[in-house]
């Protein structure tokens, strides 16, 4: 079978095919061994040199590696009628590492570090299927203190055109015939993205933030769905968060056709036009004691006049927090902000590098669920999958044939600490992640007595 890393990045155009066999040999050490140092991923010392000497190189180009992978993302979208870009912006901070050049203020001026903005496209069924645009971007020092003059700025010259950016880049990279919806929280709650022009089948579903106009200035936004009836009640799946664990949450679901007017403070308002959408105000209103209930105000452009319109387009929603868990595994997975490189051009590479191996993890985690009936030989080499068997079980004689992928994984995640007790929900991405370090062990111990016993 084709490594996976091969297969991913098998169009890289780095200019050098030691670099392009470099770049797919550091894929397979980082997934193999995602939470490891990056010395003990490569497992010797040459191996660890040309890992930084990659990263250093002016050659590799970050943007290159990124289009390797959005390439391959394009594939895994063959035969998706919709597809979701869920979107959303973290930080990498490495104020712990004063000397490295080229870095810039974070949220708290305090820390220094890059920003991220991520677009992911996801299966209508919530399988992650890649990284469709990233960008990647260090605030400038000399900035500080002026946030009150951000209002005058344009939305092009802010930060928030990241959000337009990566609608621009999903709407020419996917191609049509895919209904594509932008799924984003309250950061892209503006008016400019609203309005941006749109091929057909392309779609915007955003958690609103502010409490816009409406209906000429009459009512505002909250008001008027608030005296829209009750359509009905959905329950959702939440996803852990912070200290929060997975629960389920009954909603109360209204739903109206709104038009949303300009921003009284835009300049030019009187030629801007208003913006119908749908608006769906999803709240639970029954939540378990010191737990915040959820309330969720969406609007779209997705048809939303029916009761299962409206609750598809909250389920889609839900989905939103597969790049949240993303950028968690990007940093607390593959351990990222621990990397001590001395420039932001090294850090961007290595970014690169592992926004690949990240995405591979929440990958596999989430395919298991939607597709447990996959063999697992689409994921694991032959011989980690009867390593994986063999010590599973306690038995010297794997089956000739590849387990499934859904019992595969959770094999993978009771090494990493999961229980698999009657009780417990599906393993997590970070019981995942633990367990491939215990199975590249596994697995190369396997390989070597094998390779060297008698058949």
């Amino acid at each position: 079978m084709q490594a996976w890393a091969e297969k991913e990045v098998r169009n890289v155009q780095l200019g050098d095919a030691r670099l392009k066999r470099r770049l797919m040999c550091l894929l397979e050490d980082l997934a193999a061994q995602p939470a490891a140092s990056v010395p003990e991923a490569c497992g010797n010392w040459a191996g660890t040199k040309g890992a930084y000497r990659f990263w250093d190189s002016p050659r590799v180009e970050p943007e290159a590696i990124r289009a390797a992978h959005r390439e391959s993302t394009q594939e895994r979208l063959v035969g998706h009628t919709t597809v979701l870009v869920v979107q959303d912006t973290s930080e990498l901070d490495f104020t712990p590492h004063p000397a490295t050049k080229g870095l810039g203020p974070l949220d708290s001026a305090w820390r220094q570090g890059l920003k991220v903005h991520s677009a992911m496209t996801v299966s209508a069924q919530g399988v992650p299927l890649g990284l469709i645009h990233q960008e990647v971007w260090a605030r400038d020092w000399q900035a500080i203190g002026k946030k009150h003059r951000r209002r005058q700025l344009e939305t092009k010259d802010k930060e928030s055109q990241r959000w337009l950016t990566a609608l621009r880049v999903s709407q020419e990279q996917i191609p049509e015939g895919i209904e594509v919806v932008t799924v984003a929280d309250r950061e892209a709650d503006i008016y400019d993205l609203f309005a941006m022009p749109r091929r057909a089948g392309v779609h915007l579903l955003i958690r609103a933030t502010h409490n816009r106009l409406v209906d000429h200035e009459a009512h505002h936004l909250w008001d008027a769905i608030g005296q829209s009836p009750t359509r009905g009640q959905l329950t959702v799946e939440l996803q852990r968060k912070d200290e929060q664990a997975p629960r389920q949450a009954t909603l109360t679901v209204r739903y109206a056709s709104l038009a949303i007017q300009p921003p009284h403070n835009r300049r030019g308002r009187a030629a801007l036009r208003p913006i119908p959408m749908q608006v769906i105000l999803a709240r639970e209103e029954d939540a378990p004691p010191k737990v915040t209930p959820v309330c969720w105000l969406l609007l779209t452009t997705l048809p939303s006049s029916t009761f299962a319109e409206a609750i598809q387009c909250v389920q889609w929603y839900s989905y939103r927090w597969l790049v949240e868990r993303y950028h968690f595994v990007l940093k607390s997975g593959c351990r990222l902000e621990e990397l001590q490189l001395e420039t932001a051009d090294r850090i961007q590479r290595a970014l690169a590098t592992y926004s690949i191996v990240a995405w591979r993890l929440l990958w596999i985690t989430y395919e298991a669920r939607r597709n447990p009936d996959a063999l697992c030989d689409t994921v694991l080499e032959t011989h980690e999958w009867q390593a994986l068997y063999c010590m599973t079980h306690k038995d010297p004689i794997p089956p000739d044939m590849p387990p499934s992928l859904h019992q595969a994984v959770r094999w993978i995640a009771r090494l990493g600490g999961f229980l698999g007790r009657k009780s417990d929900k599906q393993p997590g991405v970070k019981t995942i992640w633990r367990g491939f370090r215990h199975l590249n062990d596994i697995a190369a111990t396997w390989q070597f007595l094998h390779s060297n016993s008698p058949s």
